[in-house]
């Protein structure tokens, strides 16, 4: 009697100890799927390489966006407009102050001044939100209104 026990016992760790080997290789073909790997050692060996590789590719793309963050800093990112009568007895608000500003404060502000019988364009150049030249009270607004 304690010889057929023994064999049942026996028996049932055989089986738990098949399914559990059946499920390890369920793994292992899962984890090795998509791969020409025969063992663990090359997985790992490719998994660096694919690192190497993400990591080549991620300082590429850091480097790019510095260039790309330089360039951004010298665009033109703030415009403004203010269009006035400098002249009472002259038509409407035909004449414009106009700002082209960067993140640095650097760029220029041109103005237009409408007569009926001329006109005349002033460009100013401004660097870090100040200019050398002497602004009209529409040029220091139109920059105010660009920081």
């Amino acid at each position: 009697m304690t010889i057929t026990i023994l064999v049942y016992i026996l028996s049932g760790v055989i089986i738990i100890l098949l399914c559990w080997i059946g499920i390890t290789e369920y793994r292992f073909r899962k984890f090795f799927a998509g791969t020409k790997a025969r063992n663990l050692e090359e997985v790992m060996i490719k998994l660096g390489e694919q690192m190497k590789d993400l990591k080549n590719n991620q300082d590429k793309i850091n480097s790019h966006l510095v260039t790309v963050n330089k360039r951004l800093d010298k665009s033109i990112r703030s415009v403004e407009t203010i269009r006035f009568n400098p002249f009472l007895d002259a038509g409407s608000n035909q004449s414009f102050a106009i700002s082209f500003i960067n993140d640095e404060g650097n760029g220029v502000v041109m103005s237009s001044l409408y007569a009926r019988d001329r006109m005349s364009i002033f460009a100013k150049p401004i660097v870090a939100g100040k200019s050398e030249f002497e602004l009209s009270t529409e040029e220091k607004d139109v920059l105010e209104k660009s920081k």
